[in-house]
């Protein structure tokens, strides 16, 4: 007698959770899939570019309702999970509805925060972080008006190019001394803060704020120590906050984030969890961390689709990284960029608006910042192969002093360590994810 298809059933709609699926049938798997989501597949990374108005909204899309059929997927939109029964293999859904399961993964992203002061949940203010979001935006900005991003991280970062472009005027606020706190250092954020006040952007640091009021049909943000702040639009970058709360009680073990083994199981073996929800390897470290990064949503998607069509397969760890362009400038900083038992060797070029901060143990390169013009051909080169020597683990031990003396010039020793030849049988399956069909 034939072997029953297995239920897989994948809670999410992002970037994981498509890719697993992908992942699954790519491998020949035949079982049921099932995908419980509130929304509908699409991807958060192109939603700046949604902003800035350089793709439609339909364009955002990750799996078309054809896609999906084709992969003979049986969808659930408009649905979430409530609780999940581990001893019985059942998912609970928001309108009562039970999916039994033999193997489930949790890929359900995570929540942009607000700061908790008086007028923050008012609802013409936004985040951006899901498409409605980006859809509130797109209907409240205005060319003529001033614009306030409150936040002046990474996300922040990710669409100031698109708020650069829809707003007449605008304003950075951060609380913290500078901007990029978590991302890049104080070299680094200086450049980057001179870049932007060159191209007409205000930046407010070390501004606690305190409280959104109105004034008419605009708001007005209250600062502790300093004037008040009125704008047309007013936008939330505050962080985010993994989206677990419906799994009290199921008896997974949570830390972070739920915490996974190098297959991406649960401490339930045969729960996965992927992306923003899973608290997984550091690739330079070990360690296990949340990094709530597209690279690593991608990577985790197609190792717990492999898992779940049979194939076993281990995920070396994920690498902490941050890219961003923002007005013309490329920033990134790769690995343990602010390891302070590291050996560093560090550069700024504050007139080129350049800066590389290498940092190392014993030869290899385990962390990296860098800035640089956009337009220029190195600074795109460079991104590539400091990231690629950050990955790879490449011994740098030979090319210690040349970068003491030149550490702009970072293609010599990529290269002679072959670099490339080493990272490509990393690819997590041996071969690329298959791109959608349109």
């Amino acid at each position: 007698m034939a072997a029953k298809p297995k239920r897989h059933v994948i809670v999410g709609a992002g970037t994981a959770a498509i890719n697993a699926i992908r992942t699954l049938r790519q491998l020949g798997d035949k079982g049921e899939i099932h995908l419980v989501s509130k929304e509908p597949p699409y991807s958060r990374m192109v939603l700046p570019y949604y902003l800035d108005q350089s793709i439609s909204e339909a364009r955002t899309t990750t799996a078309t309702p054809r896609q999906l059929m084709d992969w003979q997927v049986t969808a659930k939109f408009g649905r979430q999970a409530v609780a999940l029964d581990t001893k019985a293999a059942k998912l609970k859904l928001d309108n009562d509805e039970e999916l039994e399961y033999d193997d489930l993964l949790i890929a359900t992203g995570s929540t942009a925060v607000r700061p908790p002061i008086s007028g923050a949940d008012d609802p013409t203010l936004f985040n951006f972080w899901t498409l409605a979001d980006a859809q509130g935006v797109n209907r409240y900005i205005n060319p003529a008006g001033r614009a306030v991003m409150v936040g002046a991280g990474f996300i922040a970062f990710t669409i100031l190019d698109g708020m650069i472009h829809r707003s007449g005027n605008l304003s950075l606020v951060e609380a913290e001394p500078r901007i990029l706190p978590r991302m890049v250092d104080e070299t680094g954020a200086r450049i980057v803060h001179h870049w932007l006040e060159s191209k007409g952007v205000e930046l407010l640091t070390g501004a606690r704020l305190t409280s959104v009021g109105q004034n008419g049909a605009r708001h007005v943000l209250a600062f502790a120590g300093r004037e008040d702040l009125e704008a047309d639009t007013v936008v939330f970058a505050t962080g985010i906050r993994p989206n677990l709360e419906w799994l009290n009680g199921s008896g997974i073990k949570i830390n972070q984030a739920i915490v996974v083994d190098d297959n991406l199981k649960s401490s339930t073996p045969n729960v996965y969890a992927a992306g923003d929800v899973a608290e997984g390897k550091n690739l330079i470290t070990g360690e296990k961390e949340v990094h709530a990064i597209e690279p690593t949503a991608m990577e985790h998607g197609r190792v717990v689709g492999a898992n779940m069509a049979g194939k076993k397969v281990k995920y070396p760890g994920s690498l902490l990284m941050n890219i961003v362009s923002v007005a013309g400038l490329n920033v990134a900083s790769f690995g343990s960029w602010e390891d302070a038992d590291a050996e560093v060797i560090a550069k700024a070029d504050e007139g080129r608006s350049a800066y590389r901060k290498y940092l190392f143990k014993k030869g290899k390169m385990v962390g990296a910042i860098m800035t640089g013009p956009h337009r220029e051909t190195w600074s795109e080169n460079d991104l590539g192969m400091i990231k690629g020597l950050v990955q790879s683990g490449a011994s740098l031990e030979p090319w210690m002093e040349f970068l003491r003396e030149h550490p702009f010039t970072i293609k010599k020793p990529y290269l002679a360590t072959r670099t490339v030849k080493s990272l490509l049988p990393q690819t997590v399956l041996g071969s690329p994810t298959p791109a959608p069909r349109s």
